[in-house]
C-alpha cells in the first residue's frame, strides 16, 4: 500500500502519438491536508475513492489506499468536495518495462502536462522518453490536491 512515483512535466505532445489509451478523469478532493489526503475519482466509467499519506521527505512515496466505487457514489461524493474540481485526460504509454501516465489538465489547469512513473523502489532506473522534461517529484504545487486549490492559471 505505499506507491513510489517520480513526476516531470512533458515537454511536448509526442506522447499522444505512443498512448496505448486515453481515458477522462474528473476528480475533486474530500480533504487536501497532507497528512491524508481523501480524494474522489471518476476515471472513464468506473468511481474511485483514495486516500493518500503524507509523502516522504524526498515526495516518491507514501501511502496509498485505494478502492473502486459506483460512478453513481462517486458523483454524490464529489458535490462534498472541497472547491477545485480537476478535469483532466490520462493517457497511458509503455515505455521498456514501465507505464506513464501522462495527466493533460483542463479548466483552471489548461496548459499543465504532468508525467507519472510508478516505481518498485525509490532507486529503479527507468528509461526516460524525449517528451519527458524536468522532473518535478515532491514539489508540492504540481501534487493534484494543490492544483484544485491553486489552479496553474494563478501561478
Amino acid at each position: 500500500m505505499i506507491e513510489i512515483e517520480r513526476k516531470f512535466l512533458v515537454k511536448s505532445d509526442d506522447y499522444k502519438s505512443e498512448a496505448r489509451s486515453k481515458t477522462r478523469i474528473v476528480q475533486g478532493f474530500l480533504n487536501t491536508d497532507p497528512n491524508r489526503t481523501v480524494r474522489v475519482r471518476i476515471k472513464g466509467d468506473t468511481g474511485f475513492i483514495t486516500v493518500k499519506g503524507k509523502s516522504n521527505a524526498s515526495g516518491t512515496s507514501r501511502f496509498e489506499w485505494e478502492r473502486e466505487i459506483s460512478v453513481m457514489e462517486a458523483e454524490s461524493l464529489l458535490k462534498l468536495c472541497e472547491k477545485g474540481i480537476l478535469d483532466k485526460y490520462r493517457y497511458e504509454i509503455v515505455i521498456g518495462n514501465h507505464v506513464f501516465e501522462v495527466d493533460e489538465f483542463f479548466g483552471d489547469n489548461t496548459g499543465l502536462t504532468i508525467a507519472e512513473v510508478e516505481l518498485k523502489d525509490e532507486h529503479e532506473e527507468f528509461e526516460m522518453p524525449e517528451w519527458l522534461g524536468v522532473e518535478v517529484t515532491g514539489e508540492v504545487k504540481y501534487y493534484n490536491s494543490q492544483l484544485s486549490k491553486n489552479a496553474f492559471c494563478t501561478w
